[in-house]
């Protein structure tokens, strides 16, 4: 008798998802290595495919904990409204073909760093709603 030592999660709302942090500092220092780039292409057509898919899945991950914050905010706050078309953005440009060239792996990065901006300025707006006082 074989008896597993797995166990299969069904969380298709991503709740479990909603809880672990990001690991971000290494995509961070990733994007600013990237950015950085200003000479000629030196890697290979799939060492930018491989670092545009790692920036495109973490873009994808942030983009979701975006959405879940903007969630949380009132349907006609700004920071909502503001974190709605970031995440249109995003999502045009999450779609687009990847290449691997040093241009779409750098538009990766610029749309993780502008992802992160948008979810640190969604944070700054819930942090008054989570420390205000009960007035019940």
């Amino acid at each position: 008798m074989h008896t597993s030592t797995h166990t299969v999660l069904y969380d298709p709302d991503g709740l479990i998802e909603a809880e672990l942090p990001l690991d971000r500092e290494p995509y961070e220092s990733l994007v600013k290595a990237v950015l950085a780039w200003t000479g000629p292409d030196t890697m290979t057509t799939r060492d930018y495919e491989q670092i545009a898919l790692q920036l495109t899945g973490h873009a994808r991950a942030v983009a979701s904990d975006v959405r879940r914050r903007a969630d949380q905010l009132p349907k006609d706050s700004g920071p909502k409204a503001l974190a709605d078309l970031v995440l249109k953005e995003a999502d045009g440009r999450l779609s687009a073909t990847l290449e691997g060239t040093v241009r779409c792996v750098q538009n990766r990065a610029r749309l993780v760093r502008a992802l992160y901006e948008r979810l640190d300025r969604l944070e700054a707006a819930l942090a008054p709603e989570r420390v205000a006082p009960n007035r019940g």
